[in-house]
């Protein structure tokens, strides 16, 4: 497909040595700046990680969690599950006590311990070659002495005031006169420049012992957390196999669970049994077949997906041709299915997204969260550590695959991912948007394979997703009435998102031409560049 150039858009960045996609400008040009100064692609990921955690601090932040895949030219993959636990004491029985029957978004027992310091470390020894003294130096720069609030950032900061006004240390710090900082107003975080300075001379464990953990203990254990310094000397990053599936002639790349990226990989295994190019990619078709295999493949999520050591069933029995054609069967092309039903499911037996690729080919495909806008809400005001609610997706009640245990890490809905063509590295994506991940991944790679589209058209394409709770399906205003009028003929009840759906990132690897082609998602603020 060809880009329009009457209607609004822009144009992929081409590139021939090295290529940046972030969902923020100051993030990018700390990368291009690493990268140009001879750094690599672990570098200047880090880098930019680090300057979100400043400026886009309803997303991200130190205190929340990690995942990337970082591929080598020849394609070989490592993974890093830098996600962490519940604290060892936070289990069923002792919340059942405390007449807990549901972890609150904003209480202390939704905070997990941050995994993302200690994963910027462990990818830095694995594969980075400069220190976080050199890399730190835009975040902590910005922090001090400010920088411009942009105007996405803006809006999520807007919608999240009533979370702040809630804690006082948070309103303090991320309010002006009890309001959002408005687009382009300067904010500084002088505290949080203080803790990126003890990272970047003492590791993580300027984060993870000392006065940082110590205040971020004594934060929680006020609003009756169970934290301790233990717990958070305990965090690691650990390494993991991503989990391989093919999709017509290309293989994508997830993580393992405690992620949801496999169902990522169901999800095109779904619509691989389709001929969705005999589809528009606007049609009513095409969007029937994704989001009756997007609701098939969730409710697998939900029944499954979890921390792995706490998993009946395996990703390798998830993925197995005859799994994925019983679930196919489920699917017709005419007719909504009017429930999953959960018999069915068993085998018979707010986030930050970048990309970027090096002269030399190293790719790094990370994401990092505090989960929902602006995490927990928080903050422990003497190191500046805004604390991520990732524990917010356990189950208080004993019985489920996702239930609460100490030292057990939640089901992630943040996913970073990576294709191959022919064992070759070809496509460094993700997408943000919370639950909507695995469906946009899916989105994603069926507008480049499918539909022909190169990385930011198929970013830029109207998306669809459902209500997690009643499955109606919500979709972006571009979508064209037409299309919902034949989703509301196969029995969908559809409706307009109030808001766009998430974001993405993506850098294609063209061996052929010796080419970088890179997107990013105009649903922020951020773009994509390259030299």
């Amino acid at each position: 497909m060809r880009r329009d150039f009457e209607a609004p858009g822009r144009s992929p960045v081409y590139a021939r040595e090295a290529a940046v996609a972030t969902s923020h400008p100051l993030a990018t040009s700390a990368a291009i700046e690493v990268l140009q100064s001879g750094g690599n692609a672990v570098d200047a990921a880090i880098a930019a990680a680090a300057v979100q955690c400043v400026v886009e601090p309803q997303m991200t932040g130190i205190g929340g969690d990690l995942f990337a895949i970082v591929t080598e030219p020849d394609g070989r993959m490592a993974g890093f599950n830098g996600s962490g636990a519940a604290p060892k004491a936070l289990t069923p029985a002792l919340l059942a006590e405390r007449g807990v029957d549901a972890i609150e978004a904003t209480s202390a027992h939704a905070v997990t311990v941050p995994g993302a310091v200690r994963a910027w470390e462990t990818l830095l020894k694995a594969h980075g070659s400069r220190n976080f003294r050199q890399l730190l130096k835009r975040a902590i720069d910005y922090a001090d002495n400010g920088f411009p609030v942009a105007p996405r950032v803006n809006r999520d900061w807007e919608a999240a005031v009533p979370k702040l006004r809630a804690n006082k240390a948070a309103a303090a710090s991320y309010l002006v006169d009890g309001e959002a900082p408005e687009i382009g107003s300067i904010m500084k975080f002088p505290r949080l420049a203080e803790t990126l300075r003890a990272i970047a001379s003492d590791g993580a464990d300027g984060f993870y012992t000392g006065e940082v953990a110590e205040d971020i203990v004594a934060t929680l254990k006020e609003l009756g957390g169970v934290m301790t310094l233990d717990d958070l000397a305990a965090a690691h990053t650990t390494a993991v196999a991503p989990v391989l599936r093919d999709y017509r002639g290309h293989t994508i790349a997830e993580l393992p669970p405690n992620g949801q990226g496999v169902i990522a990989l169901v999800m095109l295994g779904l619509l691989e049994r389709f001929d969705l190019g005999a589809f528009s990619p606007i049609s009513a078709e095409r969007y029937h077949l994704e989001m009756e295999a997007a609701r098939i493949a969730y409710a697998v999520r939900d029944k499954f997906i979890t921390d792995p050591n706490y998993m009946d069933i395996g990703t390798a029995r998830l993925l197995s041709e005859d799994y994925i054609d019983q679930l196919a069967r489920m699917i017709r092309l005419d007719r909504r299915l009017e429930e999953v039903p959960g018999n069915s499911l068993a085998p018979q037996t707010d986030t930050i997204y970048l990309s970027v690729v090096d002269k030399d080919g190293l790719s790094v495909s990370l994401i990092q969260s505090v989960f929902q806008s602006f995490g927990s809400g928080i903050l422990a005001a003497d190191s500046g550590v805004m604390l991520h609610n990732r524990g917010f997706s356990f189950k208080a009640k004993p019985g489920f695959a996702n239930t609460i245990d100490g030292g057990k890490r939640p089901m992630h809905t943040i996913i970073p991912a990576f294709g191959l063509k022919d064992g070759h590295p070809w496509l460094s994506f993700g997408v943000m948007g919370g639950h909507y991940q695995a469906c946009g991944h899916a989105h994603l790679i069926t507008n480049i394979v499918d539909y022909g589209m190169d990385p930011q058209m198929a970013i830029d394409f109207p998306r669809m997703f459902f209500d997690m709770d009643t499955h109606a399906l919500e979709a972006e205003k571009l979508i064209p009435a037409s299309t919902l009028d034949g989703l509301k003929d196969f029995g969908h009840e559809v409706r307009r998102t109030k808001e766009a759906i998430g974001g993405s990132q993506a850098i294609m690897i063209d061996r052929a031409k010796g080419l970088l082609i890179a997107g990013s998602d105009p649903r922020k603020d951020g773009h994509a560049a390259g030299y």
